[in-house]
């Protein structure tokens, strides 16, 4: 739901934003007038920075749902309380990790707090409990999600560069289309991958079946 309602519009938004910033550099080049405001770059770059936030969000949000429903349904916490507590604290040190990216000045320590938020975002999704379609990870909801994390996460760690150097700026271009590609994946995806997810009343009925035979133990008609 909040990808639907909030994120998708912001890709939507931003997008329109970075094709309104590449026509006005554009005619500014050919030395030719635009009705295009000077401002739109600057907006570009605030809807991004939003944007990037809110798939890194939405991401931990969803690894966080089944990541604690495995918790409480399999009794970890009694079993391996250490394991609950690393999780707990890599969620936090993922958040406070992208939050310092925001706040960073300096090359080097973009590229530190980048890192560990991507570190941070693979090691919560490889928890048990999470939907990743493995088998199919060319065509997984996750891992299609988790690599436009990724590339968000590294937009903002270039963000600064891109107004020194035009081959930064290139890159973000040819990295933001793929992720724009990617986003139009999750879409469709996602979408597939809510058909596929037993609903809670369900799951005490639908993980008794054996998949890779493709079998259940009750019979026909039962």
């Amino acid at each position: 739901m909040l990808a639907i309602v909030y994120v998708l519009p912001l890709v939507g938004i931003t997008a329109y934003f970075a094709f309104q910033t590449r026509q006005r550099r554009l005619k500014a080049a050919a030395k030719e007038k635009t009705k295009i405001p000077p401002v739109v770059g600057q907006e570009h770059v605030k809807v991004g920075k939003v944007l990037s936030a809110s798939v890194v969000g939405i991401a931990l949000l969803g690894i966080a749902h089944p990541v604690i429903k495995n918790i409480v349904r399999n009794g970890v916490w009694s079993s391996n309380p250490t394991q609950v507590v690393f999780i707990g604290l890599m969620f936090a040190l993922t958040i406070a990790a992208l939050v310092f990216l925001y706040l960073a000045q300096q090359k080097s320590w973009r590229a530190v707090f980048a890192t560990l938020t991507g570190i941070g975002l693979v090691v919560l999704g490889a928890q048990d409990g999470v939907f990743r379609r493995t088998n199919e990870w060319y065509i997984s909801h996750y891992y299609i999600g988790m690599a436009a994390a990724l590339l968000m996460v590294f937009s903002l760690a270039i963000l600064p560069e891109i107004y020194r150097s035009k081959s930064w700026r290139l890159t973000h271009v040819a990295l933001n289309s793929i992720a724009l590609l990617l986003f139009i994946s999750q879409g469709i995806t996602g979408s597939r991958d809510l058909l596929e997810i037993p609903l809670g009343w369900q799951e005490q009925y639908i993980y008794q079946c054996d998949f890779a035979n493709q079998t259940c133990p009750w019979g026909e008609g039962q």
